[in-house]
């Protein structure tokens, strides 16, 4: 795939696609995610699988002027049962992408985990958030703001690894990574920085590999060049991220909705470390939001 340069650019990659990816909707009686689904599917993005209260998602579409007559439905009123079945579906290849619907995250992810029959794929999932600003001159991605509360280095180390697969899959093949913190300095007593300091050091003796990394930066050495070299900082990395690696959840959520809500940013967010793509879009998450996630997850080859 060649770089993507804007989430526009999935456009032509779907467009250029023979056969369109399935869809597999779990708990698809709630209405932005069916209405998302739905559109997609008028678009020729993909083709839905809508597993859940079948009055319900009837209903609703009808509420919405859908046409259903395109769309597969398996009636599963039982939350639980359904994320069951719809990954048995994604497992045995009679569908490619996962997307929650109205069900909470952890029923929805339990049999995503199941060691045998589930979508266990790498070290461990992650959540990603691939966001597009006026005011930067690329794409870049946020991770983890969605899965993971406090990881360890270890876990850091698996969050990394998703990030850099996801990122050459959209053609960046040396995806340069910024781990955060509060500052640029290594602190003994901030975690963030000494876990910094050690994924960058593990990138430069070649542990980690396909990508360049730098830590501890703080966001404004991150992604402002002049920042960077005002405090005397000058590598590859500062002033030209491509992945903004965060220290928690806390931090990465709150940057995530910041972008969002104060620089109106274009997003699409994911699920990665699976052997299929997995949407799980916050219920605030705008329309575009939930469109472009399935036009992401319907263009990367995650295998």
């Amino acid at each position: 795939m060649d770089r993507i340069i804007k989430l526009s650019d999935l456009d032509a990659y779907i467009e250029r696609q023979t056969a369109r990816k399935k869809l597999v909707v779990v708990a698809a009686h709630d209405e932005p995610v069916l209405d998302a689904a739905l559109i997609a599917q008028k678009n020729g993005i993909v083709e839905p699988i809508l597993v859940g209260d079948e009055p319900k998602i009837r209903k609703i579409a009808k509420s919405q002027g859908h046409d259903l007559s395109g769309a597969q439905i398996i009636n599963e009123p039982d939350n639980e049962k359904a994320a069951e079945l719809s990954v048995a579906l994604i497992h045995d290849k009679k569908g490619d992408i996962l997307m929650k619907g109205l069900i909470d995250s952890a029923t929805y992810l339990r049999p995503v985990l199941n060691k045998t029959t589930g979508l266990r794929k790498g070290e461990g999932l992650s959540s990603i958030a691939i966001i597009e600003l006026k005011n930067y001159h690329k794409l870049f991605m946020l991770t983890d703001g969605g899965l993971n509360i406090d990881p360890d280095l270890k876990m850091k180390i698996a969050i990394l690894k998703n990030a850099v697969f996801f990122m050459r899959r959209l053609g960046i093949e040396t995806p340069k990574v910024a781990v955060l913190g509060a500052y640029e300095l290594i602190n003994e007593t901030m975690e963030a920085t000494v876990h910094a300091a050690l994924l960058s050091k593990m990138a430069q003796r070649g542990q980690l590999r396909n990508c360049i990394i730098d830590g501890p930066l703080s966001i404004d050495n991150a992604i402002s060049r002049q920042s960077a070299e005002y405090k005397g900082i000058v590598n590859e990395v500062a002033g030209d991220a491509d992945i903004l690696l965060c220290p928690n959840i806390e931090m990465a959520n709150v940057l995530y909705k910041s972008v969002v809500y104060f620089a109106n940013a274009n997003c699409a967010a994911l699920i990665v470390g699976a052997s299929a793509p997995i949407i799980l879009t916050s219920r605030s998450d705008s329309e575009s939001v939930k469109l472009n996630s399935i036009k992401l997850a319907a263009v990367v080859d995650m295998s």
